[in-house]
């Protein structure tokens, strides 16, 4: 089992940045896969970033690229989404999620992720 612990959500003005930490239980975290998801009231989760084991492969949606950046840190067992240019379209609650597979391919697919974190909200006003 692994454990996902978010941190780091809030209320931000339009332009302003956040950074997101999710902190992870597993003894071998450098093992798994890890992405960002986020949903906003009344619509779809949605594949934000994600990033491979080693942090060598990166995937981004469209809509953030070249505002946030997805890290981790394998010795701390922390995944980081760092988001600048934040938008009021950015609002919503903002999920930690790891995938056990051994390859290093970064799905956008919810369904490839086993484990999921209790989720923080990120709220953008404008």
């Amino acid at each position: 089992q692994v454990q996902l612990v978010e941190s780091g959500g809030g209320l931000v003005q339009a332009g302003g940045s956040l950074r997101l930490s999710c902190a992870a239980s597993a003894r071998t975290f450098s093992n798994y896969v890890m992405g960002w998801f986020r949903q906003a009231p009344g619509k779809e989760r949605e594949f934000v970033a994600g990033i491979s084991q080693s942090g060598r492969f990166t995937d981004y949606v469209d809509s953030v690229k070249g505002r946030f950046t997805i890290s981790r840190d394998n010795a701390k067992n922390t995944v980081y989404l760092q988001m600048n240019s934040l938008k009021p379209d950015d609002t919503a609650d903002y999920y930690c999620t790891a995938d056990s597979s051994w390859r290093p391919v970064v799905s956008r697919s919810p369904q490839q992720y086993e484990y999921w974190g209790q989720g923080t909200q990120v709220t953008v006003s404008s």
